[in-house]
């Protein structure tokens, strides 16, 4: 495991994570035999990869190294990611580079909605890079990409990642007027590890981002994800559930952590499957419509599938 060191963007060699450099190395313990992954080396993954690279785009499969990269990318199932490569946070279990990003690119909205068109996707999953910098945190921007998407493939369902707009007054109701399909807003981690963690963002804003699209918007389902393993107890995770609940979100997802260099947060535990499986089986007795949970679970891993199910389970629910 190393430091990643970005050599593209300048000809001086740069950390990916300055602010992480002269942090000590934090180890985790050796990887479970159910953490396995196949090497991305399919057709179908070198034909994502081209389209991605043709339309000068990025995803977050690359930037945070999602483990299912190899599954999806074959599938041609990409989530994109807006703003750039750069975050404006740097949140202690992200891989995604940091420091001050660039100006937006006007023309990406349509760069996006050309590469859902030529991927042929029923389902798109948009995400973005932190945008403190920006007035309204990027929140217009997410806007035209979900406008761009409905008019280029005017059938494919859109569901957006967004940050937490904190601070934007005004930013969560210019997205929620777009009208995504789905609204999904990670929480990350359980409260007691926000500093640790997420130090930029604040919990119980998350959840009320979530709670106000509801309001805003009682068709959007909305969406949050935690990672576990990074120190948090189980009555934790139980709390975070409830407190979704709270807020009408429809759909949880619950994924191991995995370091991604040992400058970032240690893996302090490897959850087993049975626990995954516990975790779900308890989330839907707390009247989730949908659950994905286990070691490999991310946030739009099988997301057009998953949008499937919760459609058809919001339809059993009001029978």
């Amino acid at each position: 495991m190393v430091v990643l060191v970005d050599t593209v963007s300048s000809t001086q060699v740069r950390p990916r994570h300055p602010e992480k450099v002269n942090r000590p190395d934090a180890l985790s313990p050796p990887k479970p035999d159910w953490i396995r992954v196949r090497a991305p080396n399919t057709r179908g993954y070198a034909d994502t990869r081209k389209i991605v690279k043709e339309n000068g785009l990025v995803t977050v499969c690359e930037e945070a190294g999602c483990p299912n990269i190899g599954e999806c990318w074959d599938k041609k199932h990409a989530t994109f990611m807006i703003m750039g490569d750069t975050c404006t946070r740097a949140c202690a279990f992200c891989n995604v580079k940091t420091g001050m990003p660039g100006a937006l690119d006007a023309a990406e909205p349509e760069h996006v909605a050309e590469a859902t068109f030529k991927l042929g996707l029923a389902h798109i999953v948009v995400t973005s890079v932190d945008r403190d910098d920006l007035a309204d945190g990027g929140a217009e921007h997410f806007a035209q990409t979900i406008r761009a998407i409905r008019a280029r493939c005017p059938t494919t369902t859109i569901e957006i990642l967004t940050p937490d707009f904190l601070r934007k007054e005004g930013a969560l109701e210019i997205v929620a007027a777009a009208k995504p399909d789905v609204f999904n807003h990670n929480l990350e981690t359980v409260p007691s590890r926000y500093l640790t963690v997420r130090p930029g963002a604040r919990y119980f804003h998350s959840i009320r981002l979530l709670q106000r699209v509801k309001e805003i918007d009682p068709t959007i389902f909305t969406k949050s994800g935690i990672m576990v393993g990074l120190g948090e107890e189980r009555h934790e995770v139980l709390q975070v559930m409830d407190d979704l609940r709270s807020a009408e979100v429809d759909f949880l997802t619950i994924g191991q952590y995995l370091q991604p260099t040992r400058k970032h947060h240690a893996v302090m535990r490897y959850v087993t499957p049975d626990e995954f499986a516990g975790y779900e089986k308890v989330a839907y007795t707390k009247g989730f419509l949908m659950v994905s949970a286990s070691p490999l679970t991310r946030s739009s891993h099988h997301a057009g599938e998953d949008f499937a199910k919760l459609q058809a389970a919001r339809a059993a629910r009001l029978r």
